[in-house]
């Protein structure tokens, strides 16, 4: 009995907190918040309706589907509660850790996060002193970036510059293979954003500020200094903009939900990250088979818009669709806005009544008036007409009186204006 005691406390324990603070998680953070990696695109065994093993719905992973059970069944009740079992893997503990248990996917190519590239102005370009587009041709693989100019001689080439694949490969017969690095795709943009020393960037922006008197250069020196300087002051580094490791929501936020006849309706989510682990598990096959180049290199471009589309899909070119055409909602679209989960979920209060309407004027009524619809007032002076009723004879209890008003027969009406006039 103690022990189930214990368990109580230690669920209804809720964290107190007076802020949010939200930055950039490193790749060593985020395997830290995960409880296992999901290597496969699966969801649930469509003939035993459990999840398959390292899916997207791994019981492993993500914890037991029902209370104090694991899922061949080895081990069953309390009395187990913590006990891993040695058949299938599941902690025995409540299902409702499928809530909070998060995995991860450790991604064979380095991908960029869309909100840092695309968001006005882009924080990549402003740490790296790119802009947009040139950024965009190298993560896309439309173009090289110099990382070290290597042996080539001074002035002929510098770090950050871009080149086509002809003017790379013009560059290549020029001063022979290996006297310089420049790569294609997020590895790039990653090894630029290692290398660069915020501390010195800050000063040196400092020292132009002062010596400039141009109004244009003064306002963009000023928005990357700010950039930078939250970089330096949050002590995040600038290399994390660039993922290698993406965390998996946990699986009772991206539901699987059984509908009449055998069908199964599913959030989007499920649908972006399978397209996630689909592209990553062909990528990782081609690295292993070593390939062309060609070939990986596409692959490595579709991985990066497939993330692209899982975080926040349509903010760079066309939006990913599921089979009926409709655009998947993601991570973005769940999180902004109305009905996102900030102002829908957690900034909502309940009220006892709401309600909205045209507001009518009449010839009848006087300048601090205005008309009420009926259905609205009735709903307002509820607790009246109930009160009315009783007095009356008609309902003898608040059941009956509720009743009554639901049913709205012409006595409540003239209950109603009576009401309105004491």
């Amino acid at each position: 009995m103690k022990a189930l005691l214990d368990l109580f406390k230690q669920s209804s324990g809720e964290e107190q907190f007076d802020v949010i603070k939200i930055g950039l998680a490193s790749p060593e953070k985020i395997r830290s918040w995960s409880f296992g990696e999901v290597r496969k695109p699966e969801t649930i065994n469509y003939r035993t309706f459990k999840p398959e093993r390292d899916g997207l719905f791994c019981a492993k992973i993500f914890g037991p589907i029902k209370d104090y059970e694991c899922l061949c069944g080895k081990y069953k009740r309390l009395k187990f509660r913590g006990v891993i079992c040695e058949k299938c893997g599941v902690e025995v503990t409540l299902a409702k850790v499928r809530r909070e248990r998060m995995g991860h996917i450790e991604l064979a190519a380095p991908v960029a996060h869309i909100w840092f590239l695309k968001s006005l102005p882009s924080r990549l370009g402003m740490v790296l002193d790119m802009t947009l587009r040139d950024i965009e041709r190298v993560l896309y693989f439309e173009a090289y970036v110099v990382v070290d100019p290597g042996l080539t001689p001074e002035g002929a080439m510098k770090r950050g510059q871009i080149m086509s694949e002809d003017e790379y490969n013009a560059k290549i017969e020029e001063f022979g293979d290996g006297a310089f690095t420049a790569i294609m795709g997020a590895e790039g943009v990653r090894e630029l954003l290692r290398t660069i020393n915020i501390d010195r960037e800050v000063e040196s922006i400092r020292s132009e500020l002062k010596a400039t008197g141009s109004d244009a250069k003064i306002k963009k020196y000023a928005k990357r200094l700010k950039v930078l300087e939250a970089f330096q002051s949050s002590g995040i580094k600038p290399d994390w903009m660039i993922m290698e490791v993406l965390p998996v929501l946990p699986p009772e936020l991206r539901p699987l939900v059984p509908l009449d006849g055998g069908r199964f309706a599913t959030s989007d989510l499920n649908d972006l990250y399978r397209r996630v682990i689909n592209r990553n598990n062909r990528l990782r096959r081609l690295l292993e088979l070593r390939a062309p180049e060609i070939i990986v290199r596409n692959e490595k471009r579709m991985l990066q818009e497939a993330v692209d589309s899982l975080l926040d899909n349509g903010r760079r070119g066309k939006a990913m669709t599921g089979a009926n055409k409709r655009p998947l909602k993601s991570l973005a679209e769940m999180i902004k806005g109305k009905s996102g989960r900030f102002r829908q979920n957690l900034l909502g209060k309940r009220v006892d009544y709401s309600g909205r309407s045209v507001i009518v004027v009449g010839p009848t009524l006087k300048l601090h008036q205005c008309g009420l619809p009926k259905l609205m007032a009735l709903e307002l002076f509820k607790p009246f007409i109930f009160n009315k009723l009783e007095t009356l004879g008609i309902a003898t209890t608040i059941k009956a009186a509720k009743k009554e008003v639901e049913s709205q027969t012409p006595i409540v009406w003239d209950i109603l204006e009576e009401v309105i006039r004491e």
